[in-house]
């Protein structure tokens, strides 16, 4: 064998590119930070007044129930996944700003793109029925509806994609499923709770299985589950965060 043919001891040159960076737990803790950071303050400021998201209450309770106390425990074990995970890649430790900024725009682009899906659903499902500018039963003001999409585009990923789903893909796994089809099947049933989350808790729409407009809102957040799903796996945990408050204020808020 010559010296050429040899294997190389030499680490792999580090992949780059915006891509590749996007996607990088780092960089999506540095993109996602904000977001968390405002939606935490916004809930102290906003005191009794705030709407606290669904999936940031179940995770308290959770790691109460675990005897685990702390108001800043949550975000902080968010802060130490992702570190976590960046630690597993092996990857260097740092994050351009460039890549953060055109994340932003990604976001706001893939909103728009899940806005289309709500109108054409509305299309086909019934044309005469009439989207309201948010899926919400009641009405806030713009402080409060803007503290609580942020929650949702942080949590809502937290607790349905990286936890959930990547615990199923990985229970599937170890049961001999295939990797593609571990990964259907987990986007099909993560998108099916994440779903019916929505009718669960004091904020909640109420579960009127009658009702026209709840099987579109069923349908619509199931699909949205998907389209979630998909970015988390294809693009990562920021860009799934980011179109997900994004999506939020846009129809909510803008």
């Amino acid at each position: 064998m010559s010296q050429s043919d040899a294997p190389s001891d030499r680490p792999a040159p580090d992949a780059s590119g915006y891509w590749v960076e996007s996607r990088r737990p780092l960089t999506a803790l540095a993109f996602v930070a904000p977001l968390l950071v405002a939606y935490e303050l916004g809930v102290l400021w906003l005191g009794p007044q705030a709407i606290r998201n669904g999936a940031d209450v179940w995770l308290r309770h959770l790691l109460e129930a675990a005897g685990f106390g702390g108001y800043f425990l949550l975000p902080t074990l968010c802060v130490c996944i992702l570190l976590g995970w960046h630690h597993t890649t092996r990857r260097p430790w740092r994050v351009s700003t460039g890549v953060l900024g055109n994340m932003a725009l990604e976001c706001v682009a893939l909103a728009f793109c899940l806005r289309l899906v709500l109108l054409l659903q509305s299309t086909f499902f019934d044309p005469g029925l009439s989207v309201p500018a948010a899926l919400s039963a009641e009405a806030q003001d713009t402080a409060r509806q803007l503290v609580g999409f942020l929650g949702a585009g942080v949590y809502e990923e937290l607790l349905f994609r990286l936890i959930m789903l990547s615990t199923v893909v990985w229970l599937l796994r170890q049961f001999g499923a295939q990797a593609t089809a571990s990964l259907v099947a987990a986007a099909l049933l993560t998108s099916v709770v994440f779903a019916a989350a929505h009718y669960v808790g004091p904020h909640a729409e109420p579960l009127e299985w009658g009702s026209h407009w709840f099987w579109f809102t069923f349908l619509f957040r199931f699909l949205a589950g998907l389209f979630f799903s998909a970015l988390f796996v294809l693009r990562g945990f920021g860009i799934a965060v980011g179109t997900h408050a994004g999506y939020n204020i846009l129809v909510g808020i803008l």
